[in-house]
């Protein structure tokens, strides 16, 4: 892990310099924006795509001149999706690196532990994914987060269910973080509002090898829909032996995370086609910069990006603006910059407001992909989506 978080370091060092040299900075050094995210462990896709956007935004942004004439360098820490590991790691970015900002946050486990940090230490950390509620509901000063909050993942399927599949029932499984167990006693709780009856809620640990027995016990509850909140291996493994099994319930229905990257279509095999999924971003959506995003990575990554580089991208974009606004570059005056935020990005509008329990929060709409011959289509709501639903979903034998 330290070797190949040193690696990525000295890359993106090298990177920041080459950029620094072209253009000539001012003898001024750059400005240190350190960055945690899982790049190795169960969670390392969700870490890569969210590094590969945040050095495309950084390479843009250093290429435009930087922050009134000083680069930008992001030092990058590996968390390897333990929270542990990314309190130390943010340590050391605070205490020996001196960064003035914090940004990334993956797993709502390892970003709770960071923010606690930050915090303590008054040092802002603009969080890119982490979604567990209770992240912006502790009043804390410090924190702030540009992606919407897990309970607020499935506001498109929920319209989606009250006026086309009109359910009676469900059943919701989660892995055992405080991400799954969150987005599931919110989304419990909505269903049962809206008067379907919850069977059964299951949680289980992530990286499991077998899911038969627990799907076995799903489809004898013969729920209408099934609600999963997984990582990636995980949502295609679920997918790929309710298949064998030969479970048809009315619809699949992932809650963002592992549903919304390639690598599941890949894993999945034909098992994820109509797969429905709650997601945050789409390259159609009407906000500048976003198709050129989407474009650009596919170029030159050669995969293609969704929901959670757009969040990436977004934020370098939204720290160089609260950096360029700074009255000073110190933590104190950066964190009263973001606060005054209010830009649009590539990611759609951000803005920190307060609601309910929550600070410093961006509150934006949410949306529901499908599956469909291996293109994450975007469904619904009907005004973005890029092609019709396809429901009922056909049974596995007629597929």
């Amino acid at each position: 892990m330290r070797i190949s978080a040193f690696g990525l370091l000295a890359v993106v060092s090298c990177l920041i310099l080459g950029l620094g040299f072209g253009l000539g900075w001012a003898a001024d050094p750059p400005i240190k924006v350190g960055v945690v995210l899982p790049l190795t462990g169960e969670q390392a896709k969700f870490g890569e795509i969210e590094k590969n956007s945040l050095l495309m935004g950084l390479e843009e942004i250093n290429k435009a001149g930087g922050i009134n004439g000083r680069p930008i360098e992001l030092l990058i820490e590996d968390d390897t999706g333990k929270p542990d590991v990314g309190r130390s790691a943010v340590e050391k970015l605070i205490s020996q690196d001196k960064v003035v900002a914090l940004t990334g946050g993956y797993s709502s486990s390892v970003t709770y532990a960071i923010c606690a940090v930050a915090q303590q230490r008054k040092i802002p950390f603009l969080v890119s994914t982490g979604s567990a509620d209770k992240i912006t509901e502790q009043g804390w000063d410090y924190v702030f987060r540009i992606a919407p909050p897990v309970s607020e993942y499935p506001k498109a399927l929920n319209s989606f269910l009250a006026d086309v599949v009109k359910p009676q029932s469900v059943a919701i499984l989660h892995e055992n973080t405080l991400f799954g167990q969150s987005g599931t006693k919110e989304f419990a709780e909505q269903c049962e509002k809206a008067g379907y009856k919850v069977l059964m809620k299951e949680g289980y640990e992530a990286g499991a090898v077998d899911f038969k027995p627990l799907l076995i016990k799903v489809k004898a509850a013969k729920p209408d829909f099934v609600y999963m909140i997984s990582y990636v291996m995980d949502a295609a493994l679920l997918m790929r032996q309710s298949k064998e099994l030969n479970f048809n319930p009315k619809l699949f229905v992932g809650g963002g995370a592992g549903f919304t990257l390639p690598e599941f279509a890949k894993n999945a095999g034909d098992a994820a086609n109509y797969v429905f999924s709650a997601d945050l971003w789409s390259p159609q959506l009407p906000y500048p910069g976003a198709k050129e995003y989407f474009e650009n990575y596919q170029k030159r990554f050669g995969t293609p990006t969704e929901y959670h580089g757009a969040e990436a991208y977004g934020c370098i974009y939204v720290m160089a603006d609260a950096l360029k606004r700074a009255k000073e570059l110190t933590p104190a005056a950066v964190r009263e910059s973001l606060a005054a935020t209010d830009t649009m990005t590539a990611f759609g509008p951000v803005k920190f407001v307060s609601y309910g329990k929550k600070k410093q929060q961006n509150a934006l709409p949410t949306y529901l992909v499908q599956w469909q011959k291996g293109i994450l289509e975007t469904v619904w709501p009907k005004n973005v989506a890029t092609k019709p639903y396809v429901y009922p979903v056909p049974e596995w034998s007629q597929r």
